[in-house]
């Protein structure tokens, strides 16, 4: 990578949905030339996903609770086994693996306070291995964003 390929992860980074066009005018590149690195960017995993980041509100999701998850046993098998769960666990938006007090730290977005019980219901008093976790309600929405670079 060199920096014509940063330069063009930046700024897709910021909007994915610039053209070649913008792109190549910004960084002096040519339309064909930006459109060349991206496919070499998406092919080689630089550029793992597109996506777009929606307004939790908008869409009836008005919590948002950063949880702190520490597991009664942490032998692989068990920590596979939460993994799992936390992937499919519908509000889960972010789960991180961490060192420190916490095994997991997830980000979790839901309708409201009830559907937050019945998340932790499901997810950490019905689960065995589950021995504590600490919930922080978000009182505002600061910065929102997965930049890397």
């Amino acid at each position: 990578m060199d920096d014509k390929d940063f330069e063009i992860l930046r700024l897709v980074q910021s909007n994915a949905r610039l053209t070649a066009d913008t792109i190549g005018h910004e960084i002096g590149l040519s339309p064909p030339a930006v459109q060349k690195r991206l496919k070499r960017l998406r092919e080689t995993g630089v550029i793992e996903n597109e996506i777009a980041v929606l307004s939790p509100a908008k869409v009836g999701r008005e919590l948002t609770v950063i949880v702190q998850v520490m597991l009664e046993r942490e032998s692989r098998l068990h920590l596979d086994s939460f993994k799992r769960k936390m992937k499919v666990a519908p509000g889960v938006q972010q789960c991180y693996y961490t060192t420190g007090e916490a095994d997991f730290i997830l980000v979790v977005i839901v309708e409201d306070v009830k559907a937050y019980e019945a998340f932790t219901q499901e997810f950490f008093f019905d689960e065995s291995n589950v021995s504590k976790f600490t919930s922080s309600i978000v009182m505002d929405r600061v910065k929102v964003s997965l930049d890397t670079l």
